[in-house]
């Protein structure tokens, strides 16, 4: 009976934040996979937020959703930086 005065603890475990580079790849093959011309959709999503620029294939367009579109152009303009400087 004094178990059900007690508080329960509910914890749900962190979900892992993907890392960009790696989803920035996966984006980019599975564009190409369906044929599309992944930089002009990347871009497209970037400078939108429509997530209808990234195809549903290999779950392209929920694991790009998972990180901040800032952070897909700071990764971009870092990789940038570091083969051009």
């Amino acid at each position: 009976m004094n178990e059900i005065n007690k508080t329960q603890y509910f914890r749900v475990p962190k979900e892992v934040q993907p890392v960009v580079k790696d989803v920035i790849d996966s984006v980019y093959e599975a564009l190409t996979e369906q044929g599309y011309n992944p930089i002009s959709q990347i871009v497209g999503y970037v400078m939108s937020g429509d997530p209808t620029y990234i195809t549903s294939h290999n779950g392209a367009r929920s694991l790009i959703m998972k990180v901040e579109r800032d952070e897909i152009i700071e990764e971009l303009l870092q990789d940038y930086i570091r083969h051009h400087f």
